[in-house]
């Protein structure tokens, strides 16, 4: 149907419609890496090598090893599962109707499947933000024996290499392909301590640099292509699924970061010029432990200077603001419980454990030059990163470090604190009969309590290949998802007349063509109430817009600090929507696949294409693209490049992907249903 209608179009109207279909986007510099001269200690062969070990990831793994491949799989941390292990996220987001029909990827299916079993209920912890709330350390043992019994039941192999990170990419001469990588695995030197004692902040710079050092003995290895009987254009495949996007930045293809410019794409947009420094706040998660007893709550050092930002958030129908955050995540609560509920849950009682991820509490915001966490290409070129053995991970160290302070002094406040940055006083009172949980064998799996790594919301994000009608790159964007009233004042003012007129133009579904020809006023057009539909789907994703946005003042901490002004527009819910397999592909190098939310999305969609069952879906397809690329022998750009045109071998990678229990589109999806009310995501 879409072909047809493009084929009826007028000259006039069909200039306009790919006009208002392509991306304005800037350009970014390529910078190519070369492979520095290293000896490798060890080299390695393989026939994908995954960097990032988290959801997307591990995903990516499960289904290459059920199709026999060999894979290796790098990870900064020793824990796989990202958000639900190393990250301390353990509690799963997920949309109301999507649960209720189980309509998952099959591997996030058995996922929850084996939580379940682990505990003996799907909720062990009680919480109420989600229907699964557990520990992280359990969530690393349940997808480390997902993974084993993937690679026994499919033939594959798993070469696993914890605490491991990329340093360098080797191209070809023309650089369309990646030949080789350069990784740093480090183990703790003679008479250091284990790992995990010491924050990330401390070890982050000393995990990329070659030389031994008084914490850590290197080893440096070299991943290769396996040696197989099978030829092709690739004799093998990075995967990008890192969490903020290493893989983009070392290998130079263009990517965006931070707030998209204001267009009819993303007409939430707060800015119209954008600001690569404004990205979503992350978040050192930890664990507390109720206590029958009050406890010794030492004040950090630094206290005072995070003090003024912490809140409750905003007024609520309790009188019990505490237990309302305590069992918003709560991970574990052991038997036997307390008679009667709170908030839909069981009640608190001494034994019970809360994992923090709270907005305006251990969310550490920063949204300017001087502090944004993910260095830009500006900012990467300056500092030497993309030189040859200059990779140090891209990360500005002092704001992982004031985050790190940022946590331990919400949990100061949650116990002790009697102030309210938002809510103002006689709201806050002291909680003492809590224990902050450190350990090796502790829930964060650290003996400083925090989560191994931080909860990253955002990161780099590819700028797909040029296609039709994405004549400056493929990305999905806003209105490709939003269920926005794009009807509100605000929207004719701040994009103006032109701009907006187009935005509707855009929304008119089946009808944007005649709206276009008949010069339709904006007023007049019927809005499509679904979410773009792509033929090259590989898989699924719904979630809300769910901004935890950048502050505007640097430090965040700063007394009186606000939300980036407007940039909440874009909250709220999105309809049920999918993963091209376009937005996976980057520009410029061929055997380069992403999955995690590093896709190709505005800073606004991949607020929605960030949680949970996302992850795993993506990475499904990831695993599956590239095991159907090195049998057919084909790369995965050529089974999208001559799209909207039919195309045999991707429609051949779907019909695989749906037989497998791994759905490429929502029930009923169709350009003539726009009955999606029942999919909401709360």
């Amino acid at each position: 149907m879409a072909i047809d209608l493009l084929h009826r179009c007028s000259a006039g109207a069909l200039s306009m419609l790919l006009a208002a279909l392509s991306l304005p986007l800037g350009s970014v510099r390529p910078v190519m890496a070369q492979a520095a001269p290293v000896a490798p200690d060890d080299t390695v062969e393989c026939e994908l090598l995954i960097v990032g070990g988290g959801l997307a990831g591990t995903a990516t793994a499960y289904e290459s090893l059920l199709s026999g491949r060999t894979v290796c799989m790098t990870e900064l941390t020793d824990w796989v599962g990202g958000q639900i292990s190393s990250q301390g996220t353990s509690a799963l987001d997920e949309a109301q109707k999507q649960r209720s029909e189980l309509f998952y990827s099959e591997g996030y299916k058995a996922l929850r499947q084996r939580i379940e079993a682990f505990y003996g209920e799907l909720n062990p912890g009680g919480c109420w933000v989600s229907v699964s709330c557990f520990l992280p350390r359990d969530a690393h043992q349940i997808l480390t024996d997902m993974l084993a019994d993937a690679a026994r039941k499919g033939g594959g192999e798993l070469k696993w290499f914890p605490s491991t990170v990329v340093k360098e990419l080797a191209l070809s001469a023309d650089g369309k392909m990646i030949d080789s990588a350069i990784a740093i695995q480090h183990t703790p030197a003679p008479g250091a301590p284990p790992l995990n004692t010491q924050t990330l902040s401390e070890t982050f710079i000393d995990s990329y640099r070659y030389e031994d050092s008084e914490r850590f003995t290197k080893k440096i290895i070299q991943f290769i292509p396996a040696k197989t009987p099978q030829s092709g254009p690739a004799d093998w495949y990075v995967v990008e699924a890192t969490e903020t996007g290493e893989v983009i930045a070392l290998s130079g293809v263009p990517y965006q970061l931070g707030l998209d410019p204001r267009s009819y794409l993303n007409p939430s947009s707060p800015t119209e010029t954008g600001d690569q420094y404004c990205t979503q706040g992350f978040t050192y998660t930890f664990g507390m432990e109720r206590t029958a007893e009050p406890q010794p709550q030492p004040e950090p050092s630094y206290y005072q200077q995070y003090a003024p930002y912490f809140s409750y958030e905003r007024p609520r129908n309790t009188n019990d603001y505490f237990d309302y955050v305590f069992t918003y995540r709560r991970i574990a609560a052991p038997d036997p419980r307390p008679e009667g509920r709170q908030f839909g849950v069981s009640k608190v009682a001494p034994g019970d454990i809360s994992m923090q991820n709270w907005t305006w509490g251990n969310d550490y915001r920063p949204g300017t030059p001087a502090d944004n966490l993910i260095y830009t290409p500006a900012q990467l070129m300056a500092s030497g990163q993309l030189e040859p053995g200059g990779w140090l991970g891209g990360l500005r160290v002092e704001t992982l470090r004031k985050g790190e302070e940022n946590a331990y002094s919400y949990y100061h406040w949650l116990t002790t604190g009697d102030t309210d940055s938002q809510l103002g006083p006689n709201v806050k009172e002291p909680n003492p009969n809590h224990r902050f949980i450190y350990g090796l064998d502790a829930p964060m799996g650290t003996a400083h309590g925090l989560s191994k790594y931080p909860y990253i919301r955002e990161a780099r994000r590819i700028v797909g290949r040029p296609a039709y009608g994405y004549d400056q790159g493929f990305m999905v964007n806003e209105i490709d998802i939003s269920r926005a009233d794009y009807r509100d004042e605000y929207y004719q003012t701040s994009l103006g007349p032109a701009r907006y007129r187009t935005l509707w133009y855009a929304l008119a579904g089946l009808n944007t063509i005649s709206a276009i020809d008949d010069q339709v006023p904006p007023a007049d057009i019927v809005r499509r109430t679904r979410s773009t539909i792509y033929p090259d789907s590989v898989g699924i994703a719904q979630y809300a817009i769910d901004f935890h946005p950048c502050l505007t003042l640097s430090p965040p901490e700063t007394p009186g600090n606000t939300e980036y002004k407007n940039i909440r527009k874009a909250h709220g819910q999105a309809y049920p929507g999918q993963i091209p397999l376009r937005a996976m592909i980057p520009q410029n190098i061929d055997n380069l696949l992403i999955a995690g939310k590093t896709i190709a999305t505005s800073n606004i969609a991949a607020a929605a294409y960030r949680v949970h069952s996302f992850e795993w879906s993506v990475g499904v397809a990831a695993g599956t693209t590239i095991d159907f690329a090195l049998t057919e022998g084909v790369l995965p750009y050529e089974l999208v490049d001559d799209l909207p045109s039919p195309e045999p071998l991707l429609e051949k990678l779907q019909r695989r992907l749906n037989a497998n229990g791994n759905p490429t589109a929502f029930p009923n999806t169709s350009i003539f249903n726009l009955d999606w009310e029942a999919w909401r995501v709360w």
